[in-house]
């Protein structure tokens, strides 16, 4: 089991003593999720709540995820970071392709990008795209960008996007690992073409019943090598919990440790604690 460290709602001031921290404790990696604005009103609901509310206040940061990783990236060795999750289709891809580049470059390839096809309607609006192509659009400029991190000369013509025969500097020396969020079948299958599966918030049981899904649809589609099941486990605080998980099939842990020791509403010097102590009392054991 590899853990990696949620950025999600804290400080800004906090994050690069908590990447220094991480890097040194034996962390695998951060995950930065991803928001250009949050609009105070809304019609679409939020999807990972029982009620459509949002988990967070209008005063939660939401740092650009690449100028996050760059920054992050400085000021540690091998700690990686992937989004959790990033929305491509609200964006040019050319510009999402050149941002994750040069972020791959800058940290030495410690990048993965986490990518949803979005749930927010009313942002896609916000920044001119279409909201009711999105899925389509995200599959297509993934493969336009797989083509861009490539050195040398490329060529792109799809539906939506074309490049003509164009280089894209620099790029990256290792493929840049794409995983994709997403509780629908056609997500499972989506992810399920790329390196791995970035999940939400679930039970041990549950996050062992999406891994076994998504090892079923890898079968189906012939997919062979390495693959990431990434989600947050609610019930697991032990060696022996993580454990179970790891053999379930979840290879990855996001969590915000601190939390089981100080609260989710803590100062920095708490979090620094929890993060030692959880890398303690559950990734020495664990042989993490």
């Amino acid at each position: 089991m590899r853990f990696s460290i949620s950025t999600a709602f804290q400080p800004v001031d906090h994050l690069p003593a908590l990447a220094r921290a991480a890097d040194e404790l034996g962390y695998h990696s951060m995950a930065v999720p991803d928001h250009v604005v949050d609009l105070e009103e809304l019609e679409t609901p939020y999807p990972y709540t029982a009620d459509g509310g949002r988990r967070w206040g209008h005063d939660a940061a939401w740092p650009d995820p690449w100028v996050l990783v760059g920054a992050l990236a400085a000021v540690t060795t091998r700690l990686r970071f992937f989004t959790s999750v990033y929305v491509p289709a609200i964006r040019n891809p050319f510009q999402v392709a050149k941002s994750v580049g040069t972020a791959a470059v800058l940290s030495g390839n410690r990048v993965g990008l986490g990518v949803g096809i979005g749930w927010c309607r009313e942002e896609f609006e916000l920044l001119g795209q279409d909201f009711s192509t999105r899925g389509k659009r995200t599959d297509e400029a993934l493969a336009l960008m797989a083509e861009l991190w490539e050195p040398g000369w490329t060529e792109f013509e799809g539906e939506f996007y074309s490049a003509p025969r164009l280089v894209m500097e620099p790029t990256p020396t290792e493929r840049i690992p794409v995983l994709v969020g997403g509780l629908s079948e056609v997500a499972f299958r989506r992810a399920a073409r790329h390196d791995g599966w970035v999940g939400d918030i679930y039970t041990t049981d549950e996050a062992i019943a999406h891994a076994a899904r998504l090892a079923e649809v890898r079968r189906q589609i012939g997919a062979e090598g390495d693959f990431s099941v990434v989600a947050a486990l609610s019930d697991a605080f032990l060696p022996e919990h993580f454990a179970r998980a790891t053999a379930g099939g979840v290879t990855d842990c996001w969590t915000m440790p601190w939390a089981m020791y100080h609260g989710l509403d803590c100062t920095l010097e708490q979090k620094l604690d929890g993060l030692a102590r959880f890398a303690a009392d559950v990734l020495v054991p664990l042989g993490s």
